[in-house]
């Protein structure tokens, strides 16, 4: 199965990326030495003891409710398969959403439902992925509190926010699981390592998740970066980012509007554009500039942006004023 992606592709790593949500800021100082300091020659506790207890405390939960995970990802397709091992037949996804939500559903063969009080497995994101908004609204609280339905919360972009404000979902985390993939936050997309907190009526299906796991799911890598992720000083550093990531963004946002992008409005350093004619994919590349394109998101002539520095936004200020080969003049765009 085909899968779209932000960041580096067969051609290697864009020189002016603008397709990942990574914090363009990073990467975080603190976390980057504590993985470049990591143990590479040895396993790590192959039990996580202290990389739980951390996560724990920090989240003020129970060692039990912290599950470990390869990457966002990986916890997606694993979950999704327990929940299939275990009669999930449907599942429920917004209608933009990351990919592998529905791709790990399919899998299975289990069958996306327009109604998500019919689901045994719902997915959420806040904030989303690709609008950068407030997760659209599910029949509230009853599903989070069905015991018979899994219920996850993806808080890949939570940190990120750019309002300061807490998630829509704040009220019911007790009910959701809540998956947390800090590598985007810090800038080390590269590193990938994730942790979900299982609801507390959930201990037997994160014992599931557990047994389903392959040994060892974090390296010696992400084992650093989690354990950097819980210091005070690496979440001083993130909230401190913010700033900058508005002021990229106001002056993205701005530009291409003032040459007829319609760009929509988000929560988050990311957000998507439709310009006013085609562009070209191959042509941007051949600038050294990615985009993303939103097709694959549903979302058909848009293009999803994050917000990177003022010469990396010269770049493709540049090439779109510049360079008519990044117009897809075939398909019907103007250059």
């Amino acid at each position: 199965m085909s899968r779209e992606h932000g960041g580096a592709d067969a051609q290697g790593l864009a020189r002016y990326d603008f397709s990942s949500n990574a914090n363009a800021c990073g990467p975080c100082p603190e976390a980057w030495q504590a993985v470049r300091q990591a143990d590479a020659a040895h396993y790590p506790d192959p039990a996580y003891t202290q990389l739980r207890q951390i996560l724990a405390r920090w989240h003020q939960v129970e060692v039990w409710r912290i599950v470990l995970a390869g990457s966002a990802s990986e916890f997606i397709r694993r979950m999704t398969w327990a929940c299939h091992l275990h009669g999930a037949r449907q599942y429920w996804v917004p209608r933009h959403a990351y990919g592998d939500y529905a791709q790990a559903a399919q899998a299975c063969g289990m069958r996306r439902v327009a109604d998500s009080r019919a689901a045994d497995l719902l997915w959420l994101c806040d904030p989303s992925s690709p609008l950068g908004v407030s997760q659209e609204p599910v029949p509230w609280p009853a599903d989070l509190l069905r015991l018979d339905a899994a219920v996850v919360l993806d808080l890949a972009y939570a940190p990120l926010r750019l309002d300061g404000q807490p998630f829509m979902f704040e009220p019911a985390l007790s009910a959701a699981w809540r998956l947390y993939s800090p590598n985007k936050a810090l800038g080390l997309t590269g590193v990938r390592g994730a942790y979900a907190i299982a609801p507390q009526h959930a201990q037997a299906q994160a014992a599931v998740l557990e047994a389903l796991s392959a040994s060892w799911p974090l390296g010696a890598h992400a084992h650093a970066m989690l354990l950097a992720w819980a210091q005070p000083a690496v979440q001083q550093w993130v909230r401190d980012s913010l700033q900058t990531l508005r002021i990229w963004k106001h002056s993205l946002t701005e530009a291409l509007q003032a040459m007829g992008w319609n760009c929509l409005p988000s929560l988050t350093h990311y957000f998507c554009a439709l310009p006013p004619c085609r562009l070209s994919a191959r042509g941007l590349r051949r600038h050294g500039i990615k985009l993303r394109d939103a097709q694959s998101f549903g979302l058909p002539g848009h293009w999803r942006l994050s917000a990177q520095p003022p010469h990396s936004q010269a770049a493709l200020l540049h090439a779109l004023r510049h360079h008519h080969d990044v117009y897809d003049v075939e398909q019907g765009g103007e250059a």
